[in-house]
This record gives structure tokens, sequence and C-alpha cells, in this order.
């Protein structure tokens, strides 16, 4: 073609990489790959192929990991962690630092191999996966660094088991590498089984950087070995992947004791407002859903585009697609590669050809021969209940709908089961402001998309899993606190016989929306003082009462967005109400527990509201300093509805410690109050009827709490289970818990002191973080 020819088509002519270095590599290998245990590679076993999937040609041949595999790998990380550990935050920041130097050394290397071995342009992995990577390991040296100043009372949790997806191979490694080295952690990685030769690379860089025997280990192999990871003597499962199997190791590692982050699917909304530039919105459309051919967990895959402006935005969108180029991934002119796999490909296309509703429009693009290849789809006019807007589709196919308000446009996109991200554009910053925090979704963009940097958490809510990966709050998922409570002991309730001493029954209620209601079950459990006494009945919660206590809580959404100032005065108000009936609470204390200790758990009560209150207005978010022209607020939200089992060995003080730092979040409360000693529970609600807390936002059950914590996990409109029962209930809880991939917080048989209790803690389990991207400039 000559240069008169160019400009009279303007067509692009192929840029195509060179290959020659990562094939050579592969060579070098002799074509076959082991594990990478204890810082050698070990010899081949059975292999399976790991394939190009724009030419289906077989790359390398890797080992099949075997239970005798994933043993060797974790009896190395605990061999070699508290060394690891023990060698100090400077020390292990040397040695991250040497690896993003090696990442930056070959990093040409690193993004042709990914691309062969994905599918995906070279364009995307040279100037996006493999920077992003390196970004990572020069962040978490600075973390590791800092770690024992910044944070003192933080140990490493141990050995961590770490399950990667095939959509970002090396960016997922260092997401979770990264800071598990950082904070003193060993680590035994599974790549996906599609793209596991960055993964493989990366242990030869290991070795380059001195990372010592045993810190990084990396086994091969399909979805058997990510199962073995999760059963294995490991402290941590850290998970990339589909909800589906999200659910499944949470059930897997219920009771098991051992700590587990998920960032899991997604079904992300992309809001185009009518006053957004729409050319601007089209091209971050473009990369919103056809970046990496789809294959994004926060792809911007369901369009939400404002009514008056959805035609011409459609016309747009259609003319862009049509000049997107599909090919080969290592040709730098390509817009859109491969799809990973032909099982992929195949469900992509089924999912599709399923549909019968809206109009599909496929981009009038060359296809390639051979390979597996999708063009980018449209699909418009949709309702938002339809398959293709509720299903994860991972692929180059975006589904499409219109609204005619905000409100309405925060309906539809909070409308689904997934909250991972979500996209708004709008040039009134006011309007997107306003939107951002009604969104459901971990990570909120505004006027872009995928931006994302290791100074930034990412991460989920609702059935898009929970934890986070990056920034300060993902350091949390790999730390525990040094100090240690004691084991806890179980306290039994007091017995007796006989009548009320003065012949007056005395019956409680249940607390529920604001009123004390008779329970469902209409059971009640007599309640008795330390010399036999009968001190009263208290009624058995059921699961009616647990739903109708969901409702009330439900109802009282408006109580997150208070402001802060609003509900500390109401908590400091609740203390007021406290103290003043001191004598009262310490004597029924008393009588119930025996002893003389109702006046300190009274005052420690009265401290406890305090404090929290004092938190209400100065728990705050941060600004990140993120590389952009521009802000990252990560803001500190509510969870929602917390269900909590609270102890009986502070019967008072324990269902305020647990009732104050998740109000004073905005968060409404169900609590179940201590199964020995409820009367405390139930002669608080008389300050809560006093102290100006709005109906619903605080719920007291009594009764057993075996009966009601299956029921608790399972409810889909509970956020969060907080548990300080009988260890016997962790594994429920945490197994019912899947059912809609809720947080939970249960004790694992340590015992909180609730006499010094660590309020961050509590305050960290009361919130999420959302990170909302605002760049600014023109």
């Amino acid at each position: 073609m000559t240069v008169s020819e160019i400009f009279a088509t303007m067509d692009y002519g192929t840029a195509p990489e060179n290959a020659s270095e990562a094939l050579a590599w592969i060579v070098d290998q002799g074509g076959r790959f082991g594990h990478f245990i204890d810082g050698t590679m070990t010899p081949v076993g059975e292999v399976f192929p790991s394939c190009d999937p724009a030419t289906g040609e077989t790359l390398a041949d890797l080992t099949q990991g075997t239970q005798a595999d994933v043993d060797a790998a974790v009896k190395a990380a605990r061999r070699a962690q508290p060394k690891w550990e023990a060698a100090g935050g400077h020390a292990r920041a040397r040695v991250l630092y040497a690896l993003a130097r090696l990442l930056q050394k070959h990093s040409r290397l690193f993004a042709v191999v990914e691309s062969l071995d994905n599918g995906k342009p070279i364009r995307e992995a040279r100037d996006i996966d493999i920077p992003l990577a390196q970004r990572h390991f020069y962040y978490h040296a600075g973390m590791a660094q800092l770690m024992g100043t910044e944070l003192p009372h933080a140990a490493a949790l141990g050995v961590c088991g770490q399950i990667i997806p095939w959509n970002f191979p090396l960016l997922m490694l260092a997401w979770k590498v990264a800071p598990a080295l950082a904070m003193g952690n060993t680590v035994v990685l599974k790549p996906a089984e599609y793209t596991s030769l960055t993964a493989l690379l990366f242990a030869d860089i290991c070795k380059q950087a001195g990372v010592p025997k045993g810190v990084v280990n990396i086994v091969t192999g399909d979805g058997a070995v990510g199962e073995m990871i999760v059963a294995a003597e490991v402290d941590k499962i850290a998970f990339t992947g589909s909800t589906a199997v999200g659910r499944r190791i949470r059930e897997a590692t219920a009771g098991s004791g051992k700590a587990l982050s998920l960032e899991l699917g997604g079904k992300s909304p992309y809001i185009v407002f009518d006053d957004a530039d729409i050319d601007s919105a089209v091209e971050g459309l473009v990369d919103a859903i056809w970046f990496n051919q789809g294959q994004v967990c926060c792809a911007g895959s369901r369009l939400l585009v404002h009514e008056p402006i959805a035609d011409l935005f459609y016309a747009k969108l259609r003319a862009r697609m049509d000049k997107l180029r599909i090919g080969s991934p290592l040709d730098k002119s390509i817009d859109v590669g491969a799809i990973v796999n032909p099982k992929q490909l195949d469900a992509i296309t089924a999912m599709v050809a399923a549909n019968t509703a809206g109009t599909t429009y496929i981009a009038d693009s060359k296809m390639p021969q051979g390979g597996s290849f999708y063009p980018p789809t449209l699909i418009t006019g949709l309702h938002p209940a339809d398959t293709l807007m509720q299903e994860e589709i991972f692929g180059p196919v975006l589904v499409a709908t219109t609204f005619r308000t905000p409100e309405e446009a925060a309906n539809i996109a909070n409308n689904t089961r997934y909250g991972l991200a979500a996209t708004v554009w709008s040039e009134n910053i006011n309007l997107a402001l306003d939107i951002a925090p009604k969104l459901a979704a971990g990570i909120v963009w505004i006027n872009g998309t995928n931006m994302m940097d290791a100074a930034a958490g990412f991460g989920g809510v609702r059935m898009s899993g929970f934890g986070r990966e990056g920034g300060w709050e993902g350091l949390q998922g790999y730390t525990k606190p040094i100090k240690q409570g004691k084991a806890l002991k179980t306290t039994a309730a007091m017995t007796g016989i006989g009548a009320p001493q003065d012949g007056i029954d005395r019956t409680a209620k249940l607390y529920i929306g604001g009123k004390q209601t008779r329970p469902d079950s209409g059971y009640s459990t007599a309640i008795y003082a330390k010399n036999g006494a009968l001190l009263g009945h208290v009624p058995t919660a059921s699961r009616k009462d647990v739903r109708n206590a969901v409702e009330s809580a439900q109802a009282a959404k408006g109580w997150s967005r208070t402001t802060g100032h609003l509900r500390a005065q109401i908590l400091y108000y609740a203390a007021e109400n406290l103290a003043a009936r001191a004598s009262e609470f310490a004597q029924r204390l008393d009588q119930m527990q025996g002893g003389k200790s109702g006046a300190k758990e009274v005052e420690a009560a009265v401290k406890c509201l305090f404090t929290y209150a004092a938190w209400a207005d100065k728990y705050d978010g941060q600004i990140h300093g993120v590389p952009i022209r521009g802000v990252a607020l990560a803001m500190k939200e509510s969870v929602g509805v917390i269900a909590a089992l609270c102890p009986s060995e502070a019967p008072l003080l324990g269902l305020i410690a647990i009732m104050a730092p998740a109000i004073a979040m905005g968060n409404s409360v169900i609590l179940s109050a201590s199964e020995a000693f409820p009367l405390a529970a139930t002669d608080f609600v008389q300050i809560l009827e006093t102290s100006d807390i709005p109906a619903g936002v605080v719920n007291i059950l009594t009764g057993p709490h075996a009966d009601v914590a299956d029921t608790m996990a399972r409810h889909m409109d509970i956020n969060a289970v907080w548990s300080f029962s009988a260890p016997t209930l962790d594994t429920v809880i945490e197994h019912e818990s899947a059912a809609n991939l809720k947080r939970t917080w249960v004790q694992n048989g340590i015992a909180q002191d609730w006499f010094a209790p660590d309020a961050k803690t509590f305050l960290s389990h009361a919130t999420q973080v959302k990170n909302i991207w605002v760049p600014y400039g023109e």
C-alpha cells in the first residue's frame, strides 16, 4: 500500500508484535512446566495444554497439580512464613521493590506472553495490565516499609491460599501476592487453568529478586487444585472468579476459622444522562465493555441511557462499533482480541442465541478466520428483568435499556443481585455525586471507566463478594491483631423454681419496629436470679419474628441518610438516659449474674455509648492519591441491616457495644439478646423508647440463638451477621450466609474483651468502602 493510498482510504495497516522472545522463553523451558514450590521448579507431571486463543495452537504443556503438590506447597509456605514475617517490613520492602523493578525490566516479555496466552490485544497488556502489576508491587513495597509504624498492632495471618482467574492473569496475581507478602504472609497461588504462563514467568523473577524459598509457591491445574487449596491448612483464601464458585468456597470454609475474601461477578450499570458529553461517553463505553473482549468482572455491560438521547446515542454507538478492529491480539492496531477459550466462546454464543428480546446489532467488522473470536454486539430495548440484563455474559455483548428520571436510573442500576462497579456520565457534577452514593456498588466511576490503582481499594457488595484489593482497606484482609483474646467460655443461665416474690408476673416482649410485641411462637422462657428467684419471662423468638424484624429494619433505611451529627446526638441522649437509671440496671445485672459487678458494667456501657457517639461524625473516609488528574474518594458507607447474636458474659455492655457502632455508622440492627441474661436487653428497650431512636433502627429478640441463627444467615435482606455466641453457631452462620454472600463476623472461639474493645475494629465491620473516582479538568 502506497502513502497516497493510505491517505485516500485512511485504512489501518498491521503493526505486528514480535513474539520471538516470548516463544524462545517457552522453548528454553522445554515447552513443559512443573510447579514452583519451595523456590524451585518441580519435575513435569501429568500435563494439559496451554493454548493460544487466537490460533488454537498449543503454547506449552503445564503440569496438573495433585494433592501431594498442594501439600508440599503449603508445607513450604508454612515453613517459610515465620522467618519472612520476622525479617521485618524493610527487608520485605526491598524484595517487593526488586520484583517491581524486574517486572519493569521484562515488561515487554510479560506483555507478549500475556497476550499469547490470554488472547487480549497486546496494547492492553502492554499499556494497562503490566504497568498496573508493577504499580501494585511498588505500592506494597511502601506498605511493607510503613507497616511497623502505621499498623503497629497488626500481624500477618500466616499462609494465604490464592486462586486467580484467566481474564487478568498477571494483574490478579499482583493484586493478591503483593499485599500478602508486604504484610509478612506467604502464599500458595493457583493461576487459572487456561492462563498460567505469566505466573510461571513471575516464578522466574521471584528467584532473581531474592524471594526466599517457600514465600511464593505456584501450583498449576484445573479447578480441582483450587478445591485442594481451599481445603488445605491455610489461614486465608483469596479468590477472584465466578459467583457460583465463590458461594461454594464460602460453604466449604464455613467454621474453619480461615479468613476469606471474594471478588466475584458483576453486571455493572453504565448510566448516561442527557447532559453528558455523548462522544466521550461512547468512547468510554468502548473501554467499558469491549476492553479485554468484555471478559471483565466490572465491565459496563448494562447500558442505561436517558430516554431523550437514546436514539442519538445508539446511532453513535453503532457507528463506533463498526470501526472496531477484530483480529490477532499481537497486532498493535487491533481493538478486540480473542475469547480466552472455545468453551467460553460457546457459552457466550449460547446465551446470546437463547435471547429473544430486544433488537440485536452486530458490529460490521471483518472477522478473523479460525480462533476463538466473537463480534462486538449490542442488544437494545431490553427490560430490566430480561435474562441478559440480569446474567453475566462475560463477553463482548452490551445490553441496553432506557430511563426517564435519575431516581429510575438508580432503581434500574440496583435491580441486580450484583454490586461490583458502576459508571455515571453527566456534565452536572451535582447530579453525578447525588447518584453515586445511591448505587449498590463497591466502586463508581464518574465520566470515566475502568480507572484502577493500587492505592484505591477494589471490590464489591452483594453477590459480587466482600473484601477489598488495594489501598489501606485491602491490607485488612491480610492482617490480624497481634493481641489475641482468651478462649470463649460458655455462660449458663441461672436456674430456680417458683413464682415471682411479689406475686406479679413479669413477661417481657420483643422489640420490633419501635414497638413491644408478643412472639409469633407463643412461647416464653423463665429467667431466674442467682438465688433461684423468678425474675420474669422473656419471649422465644421464631423465624417469623426475624422476618418481622427485617421488614422493620429495612423500612428504617432513612437512618443511613441522616447526618453523623444527628446520630451522635441520639447516642449521647441514650447514654444520658441510661446513666440516669444506672443503679436500677446495675441491680438487675447483679440479680441475674450474682456478685456486684453490675455498676461497673453499666458505667462501661455509658462510656461505650459516648465513644461511638464521638465516632459517629469522625470515622471519615479518605482521598486516595491516584495517578490521574482527579480524586478517588474512599467513602465509608453503612452495611445496611446487621443481625447480631449478643454475648452472655456481658449482657448489657455486649449488646450496647454491638448496637452503638452499628447505628453510629447508619446501619439498622436486629439484636438477639444474651441467652443467659436477656432481661438486661428487655429493660434497655425503655431507654430506646425514650431516646429518639427511630422505629426499626434497633430491634431486639430474645430466646435461644440456635433458633434464629440460620434464619438470619439465610435471609436475603440481611446484609451482615455478627456472632458473639456459642462457637458451634459459627459454622451455621458462615455456611448459610452463602445464600446472598453476606458479610459475617464470627469469633472462632475467642472472647471479646467487652471492657476494652477495639473501637475501630467494630467501626470497620459496621462500614463498607465505596471508591468514587472523579476526574476533573477540561
